[in-house]
């Protein structure tokens, strides 16, 4: 049988749960400003004075280790809480969820392909589709769901391939096709018109980017972390009282990280055998960036709950409960600053400059979301995936 923790402090738990979905967006628009959000394409560096080029790698290299796959990994953590709490709301009624989660899974598939037609490694069509599998393992016992995802966690794809290159020396990963979706992108991305690049963006670079996160690890590392979120939220691992054992669990993600971060460095000089290398490296750094996740999290919450950070951290509170609204509309706005069909900045802003576009653009979200919150419950995005969640029912 599932275990459910008591909701004494919901209000907390949910409060500081907003905290980190704030931080975890706010960190995501950062990064996608330096890439110009999945375009690439900047202005040649020939002439360039030193200090900038320290700049940008400094800026590149900094944010990447810093929140690079790790504020994705806290947003999957997220959703599976989240999941948790409709789902369980709904058990105390005397309802089941799981079937209105389905369908909220498509309402997600549509809305990540409108994020899609601007921003090709958009995140929410993969999390739609991951998402269906949560409904299998809501009524789980909860060691079961542990070990289901602790499988996915390891990447039994890497682990297939990792046995496959020990025991045949000539056996290659099958090639996914993807370099032509990728330059179908770029070409629309640098000099199509904007629909266009909606086209493109809505078939080629869909593609491309469910592709590239089946290659890179991220479809059983979301598939684990939403049903870690799960657990979370049926043991109540966000309330106060559960510090001690977020301690614990930092102190052996520090163990861990920097051995398999400097293990991960180290791997290209021992192995020669590039399919080996590459599944080696997947599991690797998936690993040490889970470890990296668990850091983040878990220093967020105590100083949520045990410095005076807290009053300032709950000032975020409304940017993560638009966290939807917000990730759409950074996907909306990077597209028009940086491609083709509108403004063009790739071809003037590097790096450096770049991470100051990201930070004017969090700014101005999160003033506009504080305001939108003080005369609303729910952002735009959030509000109509509700309202529609609940269509034909006694539920709004």
């Amino acid at each position: 049988m599932e275990t459910t923790a008591p909701l004494p402090s919901r209000n907390a738990r949910v409060e500081v749960a907003d905290v980190l979905r704030a931080l975890a967006v706010m960190a995501i628009v950062l990064l996608h400003s330096i890439e110009h959000f999945n375009f690439g394409s900047y202005p040649p560096t020939d002439g360039q004075a030193a200090w900038l080029r320290f700049a940008d790698r400094a800026v590149w290299d900094g944010l990447f280790f810093l929140i690079g796959g790790k504020a994705y990994a806290v947003f999957a953590l997220l959703f599976g809480f989240s999941f948790y709490i409709q789902y369980d709301n709904e058990r105390r009624r005397g309802r089941d969820f799981r079937l209105r989660f389905l369908w909220r899974m498509c309402l997600l598939l549509l809305i990540g392909q409108l994020n899609a037609a601007f921003f090709t490694a958009e995140i929410l069509v993969l999390y739609a589709l991951v998402g269906f599998t949560l409904p299998l393992v809501a009524r789980l016992p909860d060691r079961a769901v542990l070990a289901v995802s602790a499988v996915c966690l390891m990447q039994p794809l890497c682990l297939y391939q990792i046995a496959a290159a020990l025991a045949c020396p000539d056996w290659c990963v099958p090639p996914v096709p993807t370099g032509g979706l990728w330059a179908a992108t770029y070409a629309a991305q640098s000099s199509g018109s904007f629909w266009e690049t909606v086209r493109v963006n809505l078939w080629e670079g869909q593609l491309a980017s469910l592709a590239w996160a089946w290659d890179n690890g991220r479809v059983f590392q979301t598939a684990a972390l939403f049903y870690l979120g799960m657990l979370v939220g049926r043991r109540g691992l966000f309330l106060e009282d559960k510090l001690p054992l977020w301690g614990r669990a930092a102190g052996l993600a520090l163990a861990l990280f920097f051995p398999l971060w400097g293990l991960a460095g180290m791997l290209p000089d021992f192995l020669q055998r590039g399919p080996l290398l590459t599944a080696v490296l997947l599991l690797v750094e998936s690993l040490h960036k889970f470890c990296f996740m668990i850091l983040l999290v878990s220093g967020t919450l105590y100083a949520y709950y045990r410095t005076s950070c807290r009053s300032a951290l709950r000032k975020i509170t409304p940017y993560g409960r638009m966290s939807l609204t917000n990730y759409v509309t950074q996907g909306m706005a990077g597209s028009f600053l940086f491609y083709h069909w509108g403004l063009g900045l790739d071809r003037y802003l590097g790096i450096a400059p770049s991470v100051l576009v990201g930070a004017l653009m969090l700014v101005i979200q999160f003033h506009l979301c504080r305001r939108w919150m003080q005369a609303h419950r729910h952002g735009p995005l959030e509000y109509a995936w509700k309202r529609l969640t609940w269509i034909g029912s006694d539920r709004r």
